[in-house]
């Protein structure tokens, strides 16, 4: 699924977000940037434990911010930690629109040009994929339209099914398609 949006695209696609060849992989992080479970452990295994010792040399960060890293051995040349939680794990719809946006903005600043995401806050968060689709789908779409991004590719990458079609219905409905 890809909707076209001026310059850029957004598409949502099944897979490992570790495998990704783009500019710079989200991890959904918490505020001590600490990497243990989910996708931030699969990044850490995949990547390099070099990735959480450049995160945390630039942490605590506060809940809905981002900082950028090393992709270590991924095939990604940045990790943007996006900081959803905090130590207590909780998350919700604001707080995820809140972190995507930092995301957004800190990838413009640095001039990323393809960014992967994951679908922030449903795993240890327990937010339902509907709710993060609708937060970060509304923040990317809101992003790209206002214009003037380096962003040409802004791809969701999905790991489970019920995320996976949450995200790809949430988009159809933003992006008008039938």
């Amino acid at each position: 699924m890809k909707l076209r949006i001026g310059d850029s695209s957004v598409s949502i696609e099944r897979g490992d977000i570790t495998d990704c060849e783009v500019d710079a992989i989200v991890n959904a992080a918490n505020s001590t940037l600490a990497m243990g479970a989910g996708v931030a452990g699969a990044i850490k295994r995949k990547g390099g434990v070099i990735i959480e010792e450049d995160a945390m040399r630039q942490g605590p960060v506060e809940v809905g911010e981002a900082v950028l890293t090393t992709g270590g051995n991924l095939a990604a040349t940045h990790v943007i930690h996006a900081a959803v939680m905090g130590p207590d794990l909780k998350t919700d719809a604001e707080k995820i629109a809140a972190t995507t946006r930092a995301v957004l903005a800190l990838a413009a600043k640095r001039r990323i040009t393809s960014l992967a995401l994951p679908a922030l806050g449903t795993g240890v968060g327990h937010v339902p994929p509907a709710v993060s689709g609708e937060a970060m789908l509304n923040a990317v779409i809101g992003h790209l339209k206002a214009g003037g991004t380096s962003l040409k590719r802004v791809t969701f990458v999905l790991y489970q099914d019920d995320a996976y079609k949450a995200f790809t219905d949430t988009l159809k409905r933003l992006g008008g398609v039938q």
